[in-house]
């Protein structure tokens, strides 16, 4: 299909999303902006949090990973869903007794305001680079099959579409995003279902007999029994579920959608729907990748990863109708993830950093105009990101995700664990120095334990390279730390909090 054809089926679904905007914004202020005046409805917001959720990463990179992993990534899925009871019985009865606009303000109440501080900024460094990474993705698909055909360089690309996603939310924030997020949910998932109709059709084949199939070519395992491996069961499932808890629980764009349902009880309805739907919807993700890769096989192409997906959707290889549907998929797994973490980066930023909510002094006029310019500045920001990663331009875009998760949330995760589970009183000031020590510790772990990886990236050579390499064998025996580094890196935290903390003289 023409790439005009197409930009123009794209730049359609842009204006329909501008008009849900304009119509769901109206009379809206920065209670709406923020947390959607608490009148969310919680159904909508557990499908819209399906979108938020998954992002172009999951429509994109997790079909990618069944040609090298199998099913594998299944793992991580069951942690998720184990992620999401501690997220609906632990986290948010304490956030709803707080009754708080931003989850920070629990760091503040507990420990003082260097830790509410320091974990707003631990939030907007985590969800600015995990929100640009997805950005990037699909960025560069459009880029790729699209635009780079029509003279457009990828930079004009990244502004049209930020400014794009600046204009829908600018007024409404949360209150918008729980509609426009419903919408796009609904079109990625339907243009997921579409593609695998196409691909058994264009394939013979029904859907017991395409499992069948990947499953004879070993393609639909998805538990790793060996302890060394970065895949590893019970470390997949393990890091899942704290990836849950850090990346929904302790993030605030994800919980500022939770925290607008009007009742606990409904939010908590809410978050274990959404992992339940999660369940089913990955798995569909994976057949998806297994069904790609049993193609791309039998035709003879020769693409992997990120690429695989669209190769086929959008080279001709299926209907004209369903690259139609793969790109308004696509970006409707995009906008989900991009508009809700501006939103949140915006709203983090006015309450937390600037103090917008203790403000008694600004009038309303002049906090919605620095929460505007707020809104700008990040959307700059958003900009110089997807460049970076488009400079760095990974191949598995997932797994960046995941390794900067490793070292951005692991001081979230041991700050909140340890005002949770202790009753200790920490010196407040020392916070930030625990929190920035933990993920160089962390990163020195890693270092010395994927040794190999780090010297054939670097290009190291000589004694050096050599005497590194022996050392990660001597300390590790061959055993490779995955996704787990997150809870290493919470443990330092916590270990480090610990040390400068004395006992509560009350308990």
């Amino acid at each position: 299909m023409s790439p005009i054809v197409l930009f123009g089926f794209v730049f359609g679904y842009f204006i329909f999303l501008l008009l849900v905007a304009w119509y769901t914004s109206r009379n809206s202020d920065n209670d709406s902006f923020f947390i959607g005046n608490r009148k969310s409805n919680w159904m909508l917001v557990a499908f819209g949090m399906v979108g938020t959720s998954l992002s172009g990463v999951t429509f994109v990179s997790v079909p990618g990973t069944v040609g090298g992993g199998a099913f594998g990534y299944y793992q991580v899925v069951i942690g998720y869903f184990l992620g999401y009871f501690a997220i609906a019985y632990i986290l948010l009865p304490l956030y709803y007794k707080m009754n708080v606009t931003s989850i920070y303000r629990y760091l503040e109440e507990r420990f003082g305001v260097v830790s509410y501080k320091t974990g707003a900024l631990f939030f907007l460094i985590s969800r600015t680079l995990g929100a640009t990474a997805r950005l990037y993705l699909v960025i560069n698909i459009l880029q790729i099959f699209i635009l780079d055909a029509m003279g457009v360089p990828f930079y004009i690309t990244t502004l049209i579409i930020l400014v794009l996603i600046l204009l829908y939310t600018f007024e409404g924030g949360v209150k918008t995003i729980v509609y426009t997020d419903t919408l796009q949910t609904t079109f990625m998932l339907g243009g997921l279902i579409v593609c695998i109709i196409a691909l058994l059709n264009k394939m013979d084949m029904n859907l017991i007999e395409s499992i069948s199939a990947m499953r004879s070519e070993g393609l639909t395992e998805i538990f790793d029994m060996n302890y060394k491996s970065p895949g590893f069961f019970l470390k997949q499932i393990l890091g899942g579920a704290f990836i849950t808890i850090t990346m929904t629980g302790l993030d605030q764009e994800m919980m500022q959608k939770n925290i607008s349902v009007k009742t606990m009880k409904d939010s908590q309805k809410n978050v274990l729907t959404l992992a339940t739907i999660l369940l089913i919807v990955n798995f569909l993700f994976l057949t998806m990748g297994g069904l790609l890769y049993m193609y791309g096989q039998q035709n003879g192409l020769d693409f992997k990863g990120d690429d695989l997906f669209p190769a086929i959707a959008l080279n001709g290889h299926l209907p004209a109708a369903v690259s139609v549907i793969f790109i308004i998929g696509l970006i409707s797994a995009l906008f989900p993830s991009a508009d809700g973490a501006l939103t949140a980066l915006t709203s983090s930023f006015c309450i937390d950093i600037l103090g917008m909510q203790k403000d008694t002094i600004s009038s309303d006029a002049r906090k919605r105009q620095t929460r505007l310019i707020v809104h700008g500045i990040f959307t700059i920001v958003f900009m110089i990101c997807v460049l970076i990663f488009k400079w760095i331009n990974d191949k598995s875009i997932i797994d960046v995700i995941l390794k900067l998760a490793g070292y951005t949330y692991g001081p979230l995760l041991g700050m909140f664990a340890f005002g949770i589970f202790t009753k200790r009183i920490i010196n407040d000031k020392w916070v930030i120095w625990i929190c920035l020590l933990s993920p160089v510790l962390s990163l020195g772990i890693d270092f010395i334990n994927n040794a190999e990886w780090f010297v054939n990236k670097l290009v190291l050579d000589g004694g050096f390279a050599e005497n590194l390499t022996n050392l990660s064998e001597q300390i590790f025996s061959g055993f490779k730390i995955g996704i787990e580094m997150l809870i290493i890196n919470g443990l330092l935290t916590f270990a480090g909090l610990w040390l400068i903390s004395k006992p509560n003289a009350e308990s």
